[in-house]
């Protein structure tokens, strides 16, 4: 299989970290969009989840219905591409440790009824997380999740709302109301955790490199020296990039998949992001390649907002049932539907950690 190019059109230039405008950033988007009709070497679905990586930062899924009480119905962009950086190490003690589990409805629990939906923010362009099928539904490890948390609130996987959200975007979405959780790819650490409140941990990763094949990148170390390093803006690779560059140029933009894009038009030399990530991004363009080993142990959890204990100890207790069954859990069942392919099959959920109070 060749891998994807997208001819006749080049992004508008993405300065590192940010500097660039959201017009400027507009303006590429959209030649990029045209660009995705003349998709070629790719198919099915990994045709369909490069289209949405290409449009991500400026589109959002169709929606219905009402947003969390508070906030507007819309995602907005953000202003610079920047706007949440975080510190690459964690200072707290356990930050993986969460809220222990209820079943108790509470204030939030009782919103979200009354609403009729679940207002979630999702990725639609990481391929094997959240991304659109060939038929336009959303799939994915994050968006079974959803669903889960969503029939145990409302009796009902399919009374959600998904909202497109960039990486950045993720804190400022729960913060304004906008989602009620945001269940997409996202790390746990102490800096987020001033923001917002988190589930216990649903997935294990790391940051790990991205490289063509041939390339002479050999992982996150010296060999970074005077490349082009893309990273997703509020992401726990861009801190650690800021923090140790080992010389490389950082190249920030808003959505993880565009750094893969960026790469295949060789705008960029290498990506820094999530193993698990990674994984599903080499699925789709068998010429790149993870390099060197991960250099970070990062825990996935689902991100709520900080004056809602009750949704963070209810979600954690959708997650108790989650992973109860060991091969025949629900976790199980879509680690092999999305990953036996692409990770280590004998992979396991990470063990739940809760605090009192």
């Amino acid at each position: 299989m060749r891998s994807m190019r997208i001819r006749g059109t080049r992004p508008e230039r993405q300065e590192p970290y940010g500097t660039g405008t959201p017009e400027r950033a507009a303006g590429g988007a959209a030649r990029v969009r045209r660009a995705a009709g003349r998709l070629r070497g790719w198919g099915g679905v990994s045709a369909m989840a490069a289209a949405c990586a290409v449009t991500a930062a400026a589109v959002l899924l169709p929606l219905a219905g009402s947003a969390p009480s508070g906030g507007s119905g819309v995602v907005h962009d953000p202003a610079s591409v920047a706007v949440v950086p975080y510190a690459p190490a964690d200072t707290c003690q356990d930050p993986e440790a969460s809220l222990r589990p209820s079943g108790l409805d509470g204030p939030a629990i009782e919103r979200i009824r009354k609403a009729g939906k679940l207002v979630a923010g999702v990725d639609q362009n990481s391929f094997k997380w959240g991304y659109r099928n060939p038929d336009g539904h959303l799939d994915g490890f994050d968006i079974d999740l959803v669903k889960a948390i969503a029939k145990d609130i409302l009796g009902n996987e399919d009374l959600v709302i998904y909202r497109a959200i960039p990486t950045s975007q993720r804190v400022p979405a729960l913060q304004e109301g906008r989602v009620d959780i945001v269940v997409r790819t996202m790390t746990i650490n102490c800096k987020r955790l001033e923001d917002v409140a988190f589930s216990t941990a649903y997935f294990e990763a790391g940051q790990q490199v991205l490289a063509p094949k041939g390339s002479p990148i050999t992982g996150y170390d010296a060999s970074l020296k005077g490349r082009r390093i893309c990273t997703a803006a509020g992401s726990t690779a861009e801190a650690a990039l800021k923090s140790q560059s080992y010389g490389s140029v950082g190249v920030s933009v808003a959505n993880q998949l565009d750094c893969l894009v960026r790469l295949q038009l060789g705008e960029v030399d290498g990506i820094i992001t999530d193993n698990a990530l990674a994984a599903g991004q080499a699925a789709q363009d068998p010429s790149v390649q993870l390099v060197g080993a991960p250099f970070t142990r990062e825990f996935y959890g689902v991100a709520i907002n900080k004056d809602a204990p009750d949704l963070v100890r209810r979600v954690n207790k959708v997650l108790e049932n989650y992973r109860a069954g060991g091969d025949q859990s629900p976790w199980t069942t879509s680690y092999k539907k999305h990953f036996e392919d692409v990770l280590p099959k004998a992979s396991v959920p990470p063990a739940p950690k809760y605090r009192d109070g």
